[in-house]
């Protein structure tokens, strides 16, 4: 079954397809309808325009391909398995929640609450510009990709991030089971209560990072403008160039060129436990 050029604006539209193809399609109108395409199965959905509300819900299996959602898209895609995105835009709140099997090549999103609680996300290309995005996500995925947000990652597991640029506050807090290689984190307050982050090759910016970490491992990174760094956390670190300050780190080793101050002024830790060069 194909549709083809065609407008829909009544609620559930599409409702319960399975095998069809919709092409060149525009979901809008004065019906205001939503949830269009519901329950739906193996859909391939091409060159589509989407300015209503909760259109993918409790889909399986879509390959999606050159859409533009609307801001007025909003919670666009949720309680889905297998969806593939390709060459698209994104711009509702709340755009995946609760999928699993989630696949993002090349595409663009504006959304302040992205992929809550999805498992089995792979991203490679686009951007994203989100206040809340990957909470509670796992196995997930990350290449080649730019974002700008806040309260990014938090309480992620079993997470990948490759040649990445992340210019975001409070992010990875609670992330357990992390590795971000080759990549650029900018933002405050970097990672805390972290278990098992691993960041290689990274450039880190911004005041105290990576406080209250168990598992944490540096491997050949620069730090830039991080004061403070290291509170509370369980550490092994070698950074190239300077460190503003490290403050009580519980224990490890932290190596770098130059360590700008070193702060012991906490009873609940003790310099023997830490080897720190600089």
């Amino acid at each position: 079954m194909e549709y083809l050029g065609k407008s829909f604006d009544e609620e559930r539209a599409l409702y319960g397809l399975e095998g069809a193809k919709v092409v060149n399609c525009r979901f809008e109108g004065p019906a205001d309808g939503e949830s269009a395409m519901k329950e739906c199965r193996d859909l391939t959905v091409k060159d589509c325009f989407f300015d209503l509300r909760y259109p993918f819900w409790h889909v399986t299996n879509a390959d999606i391909e050159r859409i533009e959602m609307t801001e007025k898209c909003r919670a666009a895609m949720w309680y889905d398995d297998g969806i593939t995105i390709r060459d698209s835009k994104m711009n509702g709140i709340k755009a995946l929640r609760e999928c699993k099997n989630v696949a993002l090549f090349d595409t663009d999103v504006v959304s302040p609450e992205f992929l809550w609680k999805c498992r089995g996300v792979k991203i490679k290309g686009g951007s994203l510009v989100s206040e809340y995005p990957l909470f509670e996500c796992s196995d997930v995925g990350i290449e080649n990709f730019r974002m700008k947000g806040k309260y990014s990652f938090q309480y992620t597991e079993n997470v990948t991030i490759r040649n990445a640029d992340l210019d975001t506050k409070d992010a990875f807090w609670h992330a357990k089971n992390v590795t971000v290689v080759d990549s650029v984190i900018k933002g405050e307050y970097l990672a805390w209560y972290s278990e098992n982050l691993h960041l290689v090759r990274c450039h880190i910016s911004g005041t105290q990072p990576l406080c209250y970490a168990k598992g944490l491992v540096l491997e050949d990174c620069t730090m830039e403008g991080c004061d403070l760094s290291f509170e509370y956390s369980e550490v092994e670190a070698t950074v190239k160039g300077e460190i503003m300050s490290v403050k009580n780190p519980v224990k490890g080793f932290i190596k770098a060129d130059h360590i700008g101050e070193i702060i012991w002024d906490s009873a609940r830790v003790s310099k023997e436990n830490t080897v720190i060069e600089g």
